[in-house]
């Protein structure tokens, strides 16, 4: 399935400081649906290269991160349950800065 993926507020540094990526997310065995979930496992492993604990906790994000799908809150269109379709477009923000 391919989605676009696109990191900000800091977050990119965590993706080799790349924004955007388009990339093709294969159904894990025995699902056949793609859900948020399914995706976050997804970028830990594929695209997180370093300090995952920034971007994760659990299997979800970390509280002050903000996820929008289709530029939606997920947390309006069921968080981790959120069912995703070819081309959708998932923006992680992260809302916390250091000073």
């Amino acid at each position: 399935m391919q989605l676009t993926l696109e990191f900000g507020g800091g977050l990119e540094l965590l993706c080799e400081s790349v924004k955007v990526h388009n990339v093709n997310v294969d159904l894990p065995k025995g699902v056949d649906k793609l859900t948020m979930r399914n995706l976050l496992s997804w970028v830990r492993t594929n695209l997180i290269k370093e300090r995952p604990e920034m971007f994760m906790k659990g299997e979800s994000v970390r509280p002050g991160v903000l996820v929008l799908v289709n530029d939606c809150d997920w947390e309006l269109c069921g968080q981790l349950e959120t069912t995703l379709e070819e081309k959708v477009v998932v923006v992680f923000i992260s809302t916390l800065h250091g000073g």
